[in-house]
């Protein structure tokens, strides 16, 4: 089973920072977060070093700062934290959850030629296994 990454919405918007940039100080972290909300400097510092004792991030030093880079990739959250919302929300049934994406968000015809598309390459790479 992949590792959990139950993560709350500033370590989120942390981590986000830190993919896009590669890698970022305090204050870029906080620059980057600015227009979202007012956030002391020592509220990022902090949550960095809680994110790194979880293992999130590391930092090397350059000079005086503290330079953080990410060591989880986005692909990895985003699979842990679906993956936990299916387990709590739809019992682990993933026909589940997406017939609740489908019924209650609107969908142009676009989108659902490009999911038609995904469900028969999934088909495919199924059928290519067994064949095996």
């Amino acid at each position: 089973m992949a590792e959990s990454h139950k993560l709350g919405d500033l370590q989120l918007a942390i981590l986000r920072v830190l993919w896009e940039k590669r890698e970022a100080t305090v204050v870029d972290v906080l620059e980057a977060l600015s227009d979202e909300r007012d956030r002391a400097l020592t509220t990022i510092a902090t949550m960095l070093t809680k994110m790194e004792k979880r293992k999130l991030v590391s930092h090397r030093s350059e000079g005086r700062q503290f330079v953080y880079r990410a060591l989880v990739s986005e692909s990895q959250v985003q699979r842990s934290m679906i993956a936990e919302l299916t387990s709590r929300l739809f019992g682990g049934d993933t026909t589940a959850l997406v017939s609740h994406l489908l019924q209650e968000h609107e969908i142009d015809a676009s989108e659902v030629e490009r999911l038609r598309g995904l469900i028969a390459e999934q088909g495919s790479g199924k059928e290519k296994r067994r064949a095996r």
